[in-house]
């Protein structure tokens, strides 16, 4: 089935229903919402596009971006979401990947679009010139299965270009029935907004407020403002934002410097990157319950693990933290376990790789069976992650197994030192990387952002890790930075860290 059926299923159930919003102001309801998809539709057939088609979105977040999805989808084409932040030349480069010979783009991007000498078309659906809003819609959604190609999702490519994930519309299908099983409920009367990035988690994120007819807001600066979006939580009131870590942090940090105390957030759900244990009990701490997590990568996107309301904010069961600090356990429709360098499976609470495997992983990499065969193997998805499983399933990511230090032959997970750095009251943030090293192979380097634009005191850092963690862990160097480097996504770019120790 189609995805664009549930617009169809909405539209018809509640066409009145306020659909989309820039800022506070609707600009369309669920009928006016289905019928310009419908019309986008029609028009993308006109022009040639055809089942399977490729089609490039490279907008900044706006009510748009879903009229663009949902036209694509029910012209039965395959839609290519790019990150709005990336250089001209990488979104030429991935539409040329994709073999897209059309892109929907904001004005503002299509510019460095035309410079990059893409030669994809590029199309401003808002542009009343295109014909697009004279275009008879589409009689009907156009068929597709399950197994036909929905998103074409670029991976962030740290370590070269990047790869096109396949995204099915089955994927997607078990990644909403997951959402409503183990993460939370949505209903009409809720309101998703958008402040990550629609090209990536909260574009996907898109598909159970659709389905239940819910509202879709798009903030009026088209990104993460934390005074904007308690406004517009307050506005609507049960609002749902999907967030990565560091947003939630900047939102805690923003409600205590003015009072907000977050009238009207329902529902944050945060992944793409580690939750500290500190950010996140001082975020329950103020805003109280209302914080979920799932663990997920493109490859099987929103979809992995998840850790409900309840148990994030649960301080009376006897391993309350071990439980705060992991990922959840395995969504409904997937398998997940450990597996040692040879796949087997491992007991209980031993460090291995994250497999996983269902109905929302991807069956492979666009144009790269080399990668694919790498990734997939007998069926299970290796994700490349490090972590460990209990045994009433819950699982602990450590690090990614490229950032995995191994020093003097012990492994090192970054993350275990950076909790512990995060605890001292002069440390705003912190990212630790390996760096090599004739005599221990690597030595622990920690890049710290000082509170308030401080001193780095290292004297009083290492006191503070000796005191908590076992000596060869602790770091052999500490560098202050401003900020740290990170995407559109607030994910820290550990790549630039070991550049900048390369260039020292």
């Amino acid at each position: 089935m189609n995805l664009a059926h549930w617009l169809t299923r909405a539209a018809q159930a509640t066409p009145q229903n306020p659909a989309l919003f820039a800022g506070q102001s609707c600009i369309a309801d669920y009928a006016v919402f289905r019928d310009r998809a419908g019309q986008l539709a029609g028009w993308l057939v006109a022009q040639g596009v055809r089942p399977g088609d490729r089609v490039g979105i490279f907008m900044r977040n706006c009510p748009e971006f879903l009229i663009a999805l949902f036209g694509i989808w029910s012209a039965g084409a395959a839609a290519v979401p790019i990150n709005a932040k990336l250089h001209g030349r990488e979104a030429a480069w991935i539409l040329e990947n994709a073999g897209a010979s059309m892109c929907l783009v904001t004005p503002d991007l299509a510019t460095a679009l035309a410079e990059a000498e893409t030669p994809a078309r590029l199309i401003d659906i808002a542009d009343d010139t295109t014909g697009i809003g004279a275009a008879a819609p589409l009689a009907d959604v156009i068929h597709r299965g399950a197994d036909d190609l929905a998103w074409l999702f670029y991976t962030s490519g740290t370590t070269g270009r990047p790869k096109g994930v396949m995204i099915t519309h089955g994927m997607l299908m078990a990644m909403t029935m997951c959402y409503f099983t183990d993460v939370d409920h949505v209903s009409a009367a809720d309101s998703a907004i958008y402040a990550a990035p629609m090209s990536h988690g909260a574009g996907l994120y898109a598909l159970m407020h659709v389905l239940t007819g819910a509202r879709h807001v798009c903030p009026a600066s088209g990104g993460f403002d934390p005074a904007e979006i308690f406004d517009l939580a307050r506005h609507f009131g049960r609002a749902h934002m999907f967030a990565a870590p560091t947003m939630v942090k900047r939102l805690t940090l923003a409600a205590k410097t003015s009072g907000e105390t977050g009238e009207g957030l329902r529902s944050v759900i945060y992944a793409g990157g580690p939750m500290y244990e500190a950010d996140i009990v001082e975020a329950v701490d103020h805003f109280g319950p209302i914080f979920m997590q799932v663990y997920g990568q493109g490859e099987s996107p929103m979809c992995i693990t998840a850790l409900g309301r309840d148990e994030v904010a649960d301080r009376n069961h006897p391993r309350w933290r071990e439980r705060l600090n992991s990922v959840g356990r395995a969504q409904s429709l997937v398998e997940v376990q450990i597996g040692g360098s040879d796949g087997a499976p491992l007991p209980a609470g031993e460090v291995g790789e994250i497999m996983v495997r269902g109905a929302a992983v991807m069956p492979g990499y666009w144009q790269n069976p080399e990668a694919t065969e790498k990734t997939l193997v007998d069926g299970w998805l290796m994700t490349g992650d490090v972590g460990r499983m209990d045994a009433d399933g819950y699982v602990t990511l450590q690090d990614r197994s490229k950032d995995v230090i191994i020093s003097g032959g012990s492994n090192i997970y970054p993350r275990e030192v950076e909790e512990v750095l995060l605890t001292h009251p002069s440390v705003r943030e912190v990212s630790v990387v390996g760096q090599p090293d004739p005599e221990w192979g690597e030595i622990v380097v920690a890049f710290v952002v000082p509170v308030a634009d401080g001193a780095l005191d290292e004297a009083a850092l290492e006191v503070h890790c000796t005191s908590e963690i076992a000596r060869f862990k602790k770091p052999k160097r500490y560098l202050p930075l401003r900020e740290l480097p990170k995407n559109n996504y607030g994910k820290v770019l550990k790549t630039e860290l070991r550049q900048m120790l390369s260039e020292t």
